[in-house]
């Protein structure tokens, strides 16, 4: 997997492209602010060689406001194949809902925090790499908690709501089902009865089915 890092604390590039490559990844760029990033992945992209996915923080030079959101959103118009994994210090879901914008293909927002749980960061990476969705629990949580759907959300079991949050995060149903320790056709007709009670029409595709969860609570 070919990454492009951008952070501007050096300790946390550093750091980050560590982890990596020490699990067998490849940091092609490591960079301090959003033009350097912008410029990077154009120039990577002039030569045929765009990385897999982008990590970056949404905070960064020269103002430390929204620079790293909204090179992470320019990115994913200009260059939609790249997967973009944005890092923040804390739940923004402004940001959150303006990078997940029309497609949750290739897309992640994490807490910084869940970079010390170095299994699960590695591999909401290589998910949002292969096209997958990463989002925080912390972050799910909170559109679960302020979806004008409350009325329709409370007729979900518990399990459901359970498994809602997790499907919300980008979980696949086989990741749903090892999380929760349940079996795989246990997790589908959980699956099943959620997007029946919410009036959603079933979909293949894990990023597909994110999308619509995340429009429905954000509705």
């Amino acid at each position: 997997m070919r990454v492009v890092i951008a952070e501007d604390s050096v300790l946390l590039r550093e750091g980050l492209t560590r982890l990596l490559t020490d699990r067998g990844h490849d940091v092609v760029a490591g960079v301090g602010d959003a033009e350097a990033l912008i410029k990077t992945v154009d120039e990577l992209a002039g030569q045929g060689e765009l990385p897999d996915v982008v990590v970056a923080d949404v905070r960064m030079p020269p103002t430390h406001t929204d620079e790293g959101v909204r090179a992470a959103v320019r990115l994913r118009r200009d260059h939609p194949e790249v997967g973009v994994l944005v890092l923040s210090q804390y739940v923004e879901e402004q940001y959150a809902t303006e990078l997940l914008a029309g497609s949750s293909r290739g897309v992640g927002y994490l807490l910084k925090d869940r970079v010390a749980e170095v299994r699960e960061f590695v591999d909401a990476v290589v998910r949002v790499a292969e096209g997958g969705t990463a989002l925080d629990p912390e972050v799910v949580a909170q559109l679960l908690g302020r979806s004008r759907k409350q009325d329709v959300l409370a007729g979900l079991t518990p399990r459901e709501r359970e498994v809602l949050g997790l499907m919300a995060e980008g979980r696949t149903n086989s990741a749903i089902a090892g999380q929760l320790v349940v079996s795989h056709g246990a997790v589908e007709k959980h699956v099943s009865n959620i997007f029946l009670k919410l009036g959603l029409s079933q979909s293949d595709g894990d990023h597909r089915r994110v999308l619509a969860v995340l429009t429905y609570l954000n509705s």
